[in-house]
């Protein structure tokens, strides 16, 4: 054990009380930034921080870093792993997140800010953000498994670091963006293109605007504007909302960066005194990282990280041993790790994320998940402000310990300040919001759609009272329906024949079973009818939003059997299954 702890003169037992009461300082620091605990802020963090610096001489005193930063190895590295088969599980959803931060009014206002460039921009890498996606799982999965062996240990240490100081970067961003806010912004349009031409005719009356030069080649404004503010850092992709309900906070993303932050520091100030694990050193660190992994999977609901890590592990050390002059190294340990995760990326993208935290998984009722918001709870509090020493006191203008407290009264001593308004219950969306909405315009009803009952209900209906149709949303109709098949596209253009014969197959069996079959895309009405004729695929096409179509389903196509509001199959474009096999394996089991 001699290449983990140096024993002479410590003490494992104090050693391992300083680490637990290390911990808890770190614990009632973050407990006392958090909302929920504001009214006993100051003495959770005075003692927190009382506590944590008492625990951090004492591993100084009784040589116990190496043990803290062990401790440290196995948190960071179960819960990188973790976190990088999350977004790996869903890469597309991830660099949608990623998409948002490109945009330019998100992160590079920053830049925009700081170093006095209004014309700087993150949009050109939009294009990349599945790339860099995919790039950042893998690089947090391979730190977390060669962090846990201690391999590379000055490389891992070094990109351990680097890593939390950009993740921790990106949540400070969020946690603390201001809507409300302005910054300089540069834009350069073309001489001929219409926004630019308005934007010339707005700044002669607005003083926002201005037009740093205009020539026959280009015109280029500057503009005060808001930031787009991102509310939801992508953390752990949809899998804290699809387990617990909701995502963190931005302020408890940047919390748990900290903490992160904390522990990885602890491994790089003890990079020089840590060595590859022996095999021995192997038998127990890696059940306790196994068993750090659990814990994350169970919030999670996912069991799955347990296995990958393991396989992860077991890989990379069996190939340290047995690669050969080549591979026989750690280099070669991080290339199989690599590897391994590739092919779990290579196939959620060709089908779907092996787990599905989004409301439309199979096993959902999509009606429940149209209800399952919380109305928020607010109250106005009445701010008085003591006119001796400058004590500010809160109430609540229909409690009884205002009523009681008679303050209004007390002029001499006592002002009133303003009011404010505090957040008792948070309000919270909905899983399914209204942007799941697949609409038709009245005009563009054609024979497809008439062969719905629905749809022919619809027309006697306004024909009997006279009454003109607009627009027909489905809404209802696909989470009432007893069973009903629903196709979603986000790209007409990009369904390959295979999978639309295996759909038409479906399609087909259903109308003779009189079973609605519906097509749901964002496509217009000319580029659905060609589609439909090009194709001869006589079905009833409606369109959603394509934001929605996008948290529907990551595949393209994607096949939903519906049965009274509840998801009892989802098939993506790639496993189209046959109209028998679904009949006999979703509908009769």
């Amino acid at each position: 054990m001699k290449a983990i702890f140096d024993w002479k003169g410590q003490s494992l037992v104090l050693n391992s009380v300083f680490i637990l009461v290390n911990l808890m300082g770190v614990t009632l620091i973050t407990m006392g930034f958090h909302p929920n605990f504001e009214t006993v802020m100051l003495p959770l963090i005075l003692s927190g921080l009382a506590i944590l610096i008492v625990s951090v001489i004492g591993l100084i005193i009784f040589k116990g870093k190496l043990f803290m930063s062990l401790v440290s190895r196995v948190l960071v590295g179960g819960l990188f792993i973790v976190s990088g088969l999350i977004k790996a599980n869903d890469p597309i959803g991830f660099s949608y997140k990623l998409e948002e931060y490109f945009e330019d009014g998100a992160l590079a206002f920053r830049i925009k800010e700081w170093f006095g460039l209004p014309g700087f921009s993150l949009e050109f890498l939009i294009d990349f953000a599945l790339f860099f996606s995919v790039l950042i799982c893998i690089i947090e999965i391979v730190l977390g498994v060669l962090v846990l062996i201690g391999a590379k240990i000055k490389f891992t240490s070094w990109m351990l670091l680097l890593t939390m100081l950009f993740f921790t970067f990106l949540t400070w961003h969020t946690a603390n963006c201001d809507a409300n806010k302005k910054f300089l912004d540069r834009d350069t349009y073309s001489y001929n293109d219409p926004i630019g031409i308005a934007k010339r005719e707005e700044a002669k009356t607005n003083k926002e605007i201005k037009i740093v030069s205009d020539s026959k080649e280009e015109i280029v404004v500057d503009e005060m504007k808001q930031p787009q503010c991102v509310t939801d850092c992508g953390c752990f992709g949809d899998a804290m909302k699809g387990s617990v309900g909701r995502s963190l906070t931005p302020s408890e993303s940047l919390w748990k960066d900290y903490l992160l932050l904390y522990f990885v520091a602890w491994i790089f100030l003890t990079q020089k005194r840590i060595l590859p694990n022996t095999t021995k050193e192997n038998m127990y660190i890696l059940p306790i990282s196994l068993g750090v992994v659990l814990f994350f999977s169970y919030v999670f609901g996912w069991y799955f990280p347990v296995f990958f890590g393991f396989i992860c592990l077991v890989t990379a050390l069996w190939i340290n041993r047995m690669g050969g002059k080549y591979l026989g190294n750690y280099w070669g340990s991080a290339l199989s790790v690599v590897i391994i995760c590739i092919l779990f990326v290579a196939y959620v993208l060709r089908y779907e994320p092996l787990k599905d935290y989004r409301p439309y998984a199979e096993g959902n009722n999509l009606r429940q998940k149209m209800f399952d918001g919380v109305q928020g709870k607010y109250v106005s509090m009445l701010v008085y402000k003591n006119l001796k020493n400058g004590e500010v006191k809160e109430f609540d203008a229909s409690s009884k310990e205002y009523i009681n407290s008679k303050i209004w009264e007390k002029v001499a001593t006592w002002k009133y300040d303003t009011m404010v308004t505090k957040e008792i219950v948070a309000t919270r969306l909905p899983s399914i919001t209204s942007q799941f909405n697949p609409t038709i315009q009245s005009q563009e009803i054609g024979k497809e759609e008439k062969s719905l009952k629905f749809i022919q209900d619809l027309i006697k209906k306004s024909n009997v009272n006279n009454t003109v149709i607009n627009e027909v949303s489905l809404r209802d109709y696909i989470t009432k329906a007893p069973l009903i098949y629903v196709l979603f596209s986000k790209d007409l253009a990009k369904i390959e024949l295979d999978e639309l014969n295996d759909i038409k197959d479906v399609f087909y069996n259903s109308t003779k079973k009189h079973v609605p079959f519906i097509f749901v895309s964002n496509a217009l009405r000319p580029q659905i009818n060609a589609f439909r004729k090009k194709h001869h695929f006589p079905v009833a096409s409606f369109s959603n939003d394509i934001t929605e179509l996008k948290a529907i389903s990551r595949s393209n196509p994607s096949l939903l059997v519906i049965a009274n509001g509840k998801v009892i199959g989802k098939f993506p474009g790639k496993s189209i299954p046959s109209y028998d096999w679904i009949k006999k394996h979703t509908l009769n089991k």
